[in-house]
């Protein structure tokens, strides 16, 4: 570890293992992995948040080893959270970059999205105000055809229900990419819909939530078929962000 990450305000993951796991054998799907999630979560969230803290919260999840045996890279869980962050960026999993980093958005894709927010790196990793919480805490590997697979089916059931309960001060959440979409439709009952038609139609999920493309390359050429996400969309997302991070109500 060098010493950025060591200094890191957002260095919250945990250590890397010492070799990574073998990638040979079929993947093990999410029902396989049922027994071992049911036996980490607990029986109450609400109860759960009243016993601990976050900071014990986030170190049981930097901990966690449910899906170790199917992590190309092993488990190197990465996420950024405060009881007093208001924007939240729900996010879809690491890279290889953020796995070596142990940093969220340390990547191309990270200075994108904070172009599109329109904030600089001191306030995007100020964890007092914004927390970082994607959908899969690890790298999940890669697909055959190429990109990253999708997060791992295991992580978001396990803890997202007690993060959200222990970070009382959220105030807008930043959907980003179809993945965090698609699981806070059906959490909130936001309806169906491709990413684009959710994009486009950012103005119905406010003041609550805000649909984003995920701030990969392929969005540049999404962007050049859509302009009307730099024109209409980037300046309303500015706008609410700043608000809400300035905003001590």
């Amino acid at each position: 570890m060098d010493e950025r990450e060591r200094t890191h305000p957002a260095f919250v993951s945990c250590p890397r293992s010492s070799s990574p796991f073998a990638t040979n054998g079929k993947d093990k799907q999410a029902t396989e992995n049922k027994e071992q999630v049911s036996r980490f979560r607990p029986h109450s969230h609400a109860a759960d948040v009243g016993i601990g803290t976050l900071d014990a919260l986030s170190a049981e999840a930097r901990a966690c080893r449910v899906c170790a045996a199917v992590l190309p890279l092993g488990p190197r869980p990465v996420f950024q959270v405060s009881a007093t962050a208001r924007l939240l960026i729900a996010s879809q999993a690491p890279g290889t970059r953020v796995h070596e980093s142990g940093i969220p958005y340390t990547d191309a894709s990270g200075a994108r999205l904070r172009e599109w927010l329109g904030i600089p790196e001191s306030v995007f990793y100020d964890a007092a105000r914004v927390a970082i919480l994607p959908m899969g805490f690890c790298y999940p590997g890669r697909v055959p055809n190429g990109g990253d697979a999708p997060p791992r089916p295991e992580c978001a059931p396990l803890w997202r229900a007690r993060f959200l309960a222990a970070m009382p001060s959220l105030r807008l959440t930043l959907l980003v990419g179809l993945y965090a979409q698609d699981w806070y439709a059906r959490a909130w009952m936001l309806g169906r819909g491709t990413m684009t038609e959710r994009v486009r139609d950012f103005r119905n999920y406010l003041p609550r939530s805000f649909p984003l493309p995920h701030p990969s390359w392929r969005s540049l050429l999404w962007e050049r078929k859509n302009p009307w996400f730099r024109e209409e969309v980037l300046p309303a997302l500015r706008r609410e962000v700043a608000r809400i991070l300035s905003s001590k109500a």
